[in-house]
């Protein structure tokens, strides 16, 4: 198996969109509950921000709650998390990993919302 990839990061204006992916080579994501993470310049440890389960169900934290949506694809060999209404305090450097957090980490993409 292959190192887990995030991409799709960049630089973005408070208000803005940006769609983030996660491939894992020679993994199939639909037997695990999945997840997206981020670690803030200033975050100790890495916040869980949405989670999807085997069975489709989604979960997300308050503060990205109606902004944000985690997906999987139909061949569940990618996972993307659709940010919009993006604000400030959302910069951080975004992962995705199994909710338990299984697999070694990635190295992230880079999230800064700024004008």
């Amino acid at each position: 198996q292959g190192q887990t990839v995030e991409s799709g990061g960049g630089l973005v204006q408070p208000g803005g969109s940006l769609t983030l992916s996660c491939a894992r080579p020679g993994t199939f994501f639909l037997p695990y509950r999945m997840a997206w993470f981020r670690q803030s310049p200033t975050g100790k440890q890495r916040e869980l921000v949405a989670d999807i389960s085997r069975d489709g169900t989604t979960k997300y934290i308050d503060s990205v709650k109606g902004r944000f949506t985690i997906s999987r694809d139909n061949s569940s060999t990618t996972m993307t998390l659709q940010m919009r209404s993006l604000r400030p305090d959302d910069t951080a450097v975004y992962y995705c990993n199994t909710y338990t957090t299984i697999w070694p980490w990635g190295q992230g993409t880079q999230v800064t919302v700024s004008s």
